[in-house]
């Protein structure tokens, strides 16, 4: 085995470059750490870094552990920016790697590594953010407090959260093996020996990348039974643990770090202009169990058309109450059966335990959706940013195919109408439709930003759209490659920090001439911040916009401008209240079971 990594590692060709340090001054920029054990070999680490920059966080904890574990002399030079317009590091971090495994006196290894603060700052608002491998999908499962709203004088004990990697991902790069294009729309299945269709995705026409996600073992990736299967065949591959020629590609999850694959497909004789994107309905009958699917309450195989399906993402305490009362306003007003889609990235432990307790009480379907920001798009270092990413970048790679509409709902919202209305709305070709931004209400002209300058002339008389609440026929969506076009023009935007403002907003209305918006009725998005008192009685959904002139809270809002809000609001509190009774009776059943046990061993 150790002759065979041997030549393994020999075949492939290594270029080492050996740069030394200029000789600068060492008296106040360099700080030396010495070998502990001068009679033993010596490896010499030198370190160039900016003490204030992001990087740095990130490597002060390296050095801290490579001076435990090498017998090494460390140089840190630092290499300081001569000026700085605005604070490079604004955040706490703290570096998880241990030196070695620990062991506690009974000689058990001791509890998972942790991240610990001290001396933090009690009075400012911040926010907890986990920063893991790209190849990762770590969840938070326990912890009662608010991780995007952390205000240490209002805790008594200090602040905790305990993370769990779910998923690894498997990776990969699709190309036909003709031209080298991507065969946009592809469609590939991830399952095992006993279970073929674990998860599937499709084949992005951006770098032909795809993700599923998976777990240590070994898999089988395949093309997916019907058009894809009928029009493709694999050709060859890389990064597999089977040969280059073989149609099924076996893969081995074995560690922790990424696994990429590329692979070449080719279609086979008599169906050069065949597309998998056709229009056949029954084409995409039952596909996907969802490439994102963590937990759904309900059967995946039985998607109705007369179900509604509806797409929101919320973060923190806050917005998770004002979640909770639009999924419940839409259930009030909505004949139809009822399926919501949540982001599961940014879900508390709090929702995703609270979820099942409600759809039981309303009869709703809801499933947890997830994705992670691949590595050759843009990242976006605001959590905020990245939300709104998630809500237009990733559209077409988020739902099972089967799924023909999706309604999109700010969690902030409050519907009155059936959304079985805008399902059947006709988007006359378009991929997806928007709410114009109200204009009824005069003294706020002077903050309507898309009536001049860059908008002004960019839109050519068209409406500017806003993101609260929006319709996606995802047919048409894929058929089009929106989701691929969007993403392309949010790679060459989002270089510049100052483009792309309100990313979810700007991105649809600046691609408006490249991708059709469908304008929707008016009334399908009232906010009092730019409609008039008088369109208030006509509007289908209220959505609490910040107002620029007031500053308004948002919760105050709410209760003062949707007379049903505080009813909603109390309805889900008797809900909460009832769950907690119940979990507080199963503990003490518990307790009581415990207890007997341990008198009868008496």
């Amino acid at each position: 085995m150790i002759m065979k990594a041997s030549a393994l590692i020999s075949s492939r060709s290594q270029t080492k470059n050996r740069h030394s340090i200029p000789d600068v001054s060492t008296k106040h920029s360099v700080i030396k750490l010495t070998a502990k054990n001068e009679d033993e070999p010596i490896f010499e680490i030198n370190v160039i870094v900016d003490p204030v920059s992001r990087g740095a966080q990130k490597v002060g904890p390296i050095i801290s552990v490579l001076s435990h574990v090498l017998n090494a002399n460390i140089n840190i030079y630092l290499n300081c920016v001569d000026k700085n317009s605005d604070m490079p590091v604004k955040s706490f971090y703290r570096f998880v790697l241990e030196p070695e495994v620990i062991f506690d006196k009974s000689g058990h290894l001791s509890p998972d590594p942790i991240a610990k603060f001290t001396n933090m700052p009690t009075s400012p608002l911040l926010t907890q953010i986990l920063h893991v491998p790209d190849n990762w999908l770590v969840e938070s499962v326990a912890s009662p407090y608010d991780l995007d709203n952390i205000r240490l004088e209002d805790v008594e004990m200090g602040v905790y959260s305990r993370y769990e990697l779910e998923y690894l991902l498997l990776e990969g790069h699709c190309y036909d093996s003709v031209n080298m294009n991507p065969p946009r729309g592809l469609q590939m299945t991830l399952g095992t020996k006993s279970n073929p269709v674990v998860v599937d995705t499709i084949v992005m026409a951006n770098l032909g990348y795809f993700q599923m996600k998976a777990n240590p073992g070994a898999w089988m990736l395949r093309l997916r039974q019907g058009p894809s299967a009928d029009i493709y065949d694999i050709i060859s591959h890389e990064g597999s643990d089977r040969s280059p020629n073989s149609m099924d590609i076996k893969v081995l999850i074995s560690s922790f770090r990424s696994h990429i694959i590329k692979v070449k497909v080719a279609k086979k004789p008599g169906k050069q202009n065949l597309n998998v994107l056709g229009d056949d309905d029954a084409e995409n009958k039952g596909l996907w169990n969802s490439i994102t699917s963590s937990f759904s309450s309900g059967s995946p195989d039985k998607a109705s058309d007369e179900t509604i399906n509806i797409f929101s993402v919320a973060s923190g305490h806050l917005y998770e109450r004002f979640l909770r009362i639009m999924m419940l306003s839409v259930l009030k007003n909505t004949k139809s059966p009822v399926k919501f889609w949540f982001l599961k990235n940014y879900l508390s432990p709090t929702l995703k335990d609270f979820l099942p307790i409600m759809a039981q009480e309303y009869k709703f379907q809801y499933e947890l959706v997830e994705y992670k920001w691949p590595r050759w798009l843009h990242q976006q270092t605001e959590k905020q940013r990245v939300i709104w990413g998630y809500k237009i970048l990733f559209l077409d790679v988020l739902f099972p195919l089967d799924v023909k509409k999706i309604i999109f709902v700010d969690a902030d919202q409050v519907v009155r109408a059936d959304m079985k209305e805008l399902v059947d709305l006709d988007l006359g070709g378009a991929p997806y439709g928007y709410t114009p931004f109200c204009e009824s209400r005069k003294e706020m002209d002077g903050f309507r930003f898309w009536k001049q300058g860059y908008w002004k002339t960019h839109l050519q008389g068209r409406r500017y759209h806003i993101s609260a609440l929006y319709v996606v026929d995802l047919k048409r969506f894929r058929k089009v490659a929106a989701g691929d076009r969007l993403r392309g023009q949010y790679q060459a935007l989002s270089q510049d920090p100052n483009s792309l403002s309100n990313l979810d907003q700007d991105l649809p209305n600046n691609m408006i001439h490249q991708v059709a918006i469908k304008s929707l009725p008016q009334e399908w998005l009232w906010c009092e911040t730019w409609c008039d008192d008088a369109s208030k009685k006509s509007a289908k959904t209220i959505d609490l916009c910040n107002n620029p002139l007031t500053k308004e809270a948002k919760l105050t809002a709410a209760m003062r401008i949707v007379d049903e809000w505080k009813d909603y609001d109390n309805e889900i509190k008797k809900l909460q209240i009832k769950q907690s009774e119940h979990e507080d009776q199963v503990f003490n059943e518990k307790i009581q079971l415990k207890e007997s046990q341990d008198h009868i061993e008496l």
